[in-house]
């Protein structure tokens, strides 16, 4: 993932009167003209890696000892704070051998320290960050994620692939045009080697869907969510307890003790379009949407049950909750793909329903018993019918 930048910039168009018309190229000012009714042309930062947000430019050798770097502004493009190393792919921590997913650099953040990148975005729209995180020792790691005044705790806690990496999103909203986004570990570790290593860090603008009258329930197809690079080929982590209001999944909330994956057709088996959301920690990793329904009306809610073909295989379980109602849907999985269909008639009891979907039951990949897996839910809708 690191050695892949895919930044794309948009053109934000403002019509002035009156007034200066600003032009830039390649996000830097060439020249003004006092003129009337012109059009001012700025960029903003919209898809893709961060300005070195693989951390492939390095800090020169003056400023580092060892590997702890030493001047905050040492690392181009970022702003470190606190013990921050430099670590390259294959550096050994004791017996470890510490690996980079992609390229050949990443970070690691010792107790308190932290990293920052300023940005141009998009007033009121909401951003999704990407990254790929890693713990190094045993200890209960986790992250501190903010773009003021949001900010969210991240648990590494739990290691979902058999690589030691995952990827991880967390969302926003810009307050303003300026958005500073910092990774932090508030860790207290008395080893300072045991912080978290990150790499990849990268972000999409995000255009959170609405109802329609062929779907109560909003991203029911779940195409709307966080970038996934090219090389991603573990699904993205959507933590849990991630709310719907800056959800890197809008609509939903993760509603548990572990995260749920976001994958995509490039790298698994989705029942319908581009993206579905596989459950990987059984009954602690479940979804949930509140729709708005009439009391005493009827509703069907109908959804895919599959395998992300990605070698998890087994009995699996889906139990699809529709407010007071509940739903098990079985699914024998051989891992290579493919999915069944679904639906639980209701009748709503309230004026907001709530949509919830976990699995029964744990997997592990066959192909490294190591890594977490689960069935894949996709296509959900939630429409009102005539009763019978």
């Amino acid at each position: 993932m690191g050695g892949v930048t895919v930044v794309s910039l948009f053109l934000l168009l403002i019509a002035t009167a009156d007034s200066a018309a600003v032009y830039f190229r390649d996000g830097k000012l060439i020249h003004d003209i006092n003129s009337p009714n012109m059009l001012r042309a700025i960029w903003y930062f919209q898809t893709g890696m961060l300005p070195n947000g693989d951390f492939e430019l390095g800090p020169k050798p003056s400023d580092m000892k060892g590997t702890e770097v030493l001047n905050k502004m040492a690392i181009p493009n970022w702003e470190v704070t606190g013990f921050v190393e430099y670590i390259g792919s294959g550096q050994k921590q004791g017996d470890m051998l510490l690996v980079v997913p992609a390229g050949k650099f990443a970070v690691r953040l010792g107790n308190e320290a932290s990293i920052k990148q300023r940005l141009k975005v998009v007033k009121g729209m909401y951003y999704s960050l990407t990254f790929s995180a890693a713990r190094t020792c045993a200890q209960d790691e986790r992250l501190n994620i903010s773009v003021a005044p949001d900010s969210g705790v991240i648990p590494v806690q739990t290691v979902y692939s058999s690589s030691g990496w995952d990827l991880y999103a967390w969302a926003f909203q810009a307050e303003s045009e300026i958005a500073d986004i910092v990774i932090h570990n508030p860790g207290e570790e008395e080893d300072p080697a045991c912080g978290p290593l990150i790499d990849g860090i990268a972000m999409r603008a995000l255009y959170p869907p609405r109802p329609t009258n062929k779907n109560i329930l909003k991203n029911g197809g779940f195409e709307e969510g966080p970038l996934v690079l090219p090389g991603a080929t573990t699904g993205v982590l959507i933590p849990p307890f991630i709310e719907d209001d800056h959800s890197p999944l809008p609509g939903w909330m993760v509603e548990s003790l572990k995260a749920v994956k976001y994958v995509d057709t490039e790298h698994f088996s989705v029942p319908q379009g581009r993206r579905a959301i596989e459950l990987v920690a059984g009954k602690e990793s479940a979804i949930a949407q509140v729709a708005r329904t009439i009391i005493g009306k009827t509703y069907v809610l109908s959804f895919a049950v599959g395998d992300a073909n990605n070698a998890c295989k087994g009995s699996m379980v889906v139990e699809a909750f529709a407010g007071r109602d509940t739903l098990k849907v079985p699914y024998e999985s051989r891992g290579t793909g493919g999915f069944k269909r679904a639906s639980i008639r209701f009748v709503a009891v309230s004026t907001r329903t709530r949509v919830m979907f976990y699995s029964t039951f744990y997997a592990m990949r066959s192909d490294d018993f190591s890594s977490l897996c689960g069935p894949v839910i996709d296509d959900v809708k939630l429409i009102s019918v005539r009763k019978p």
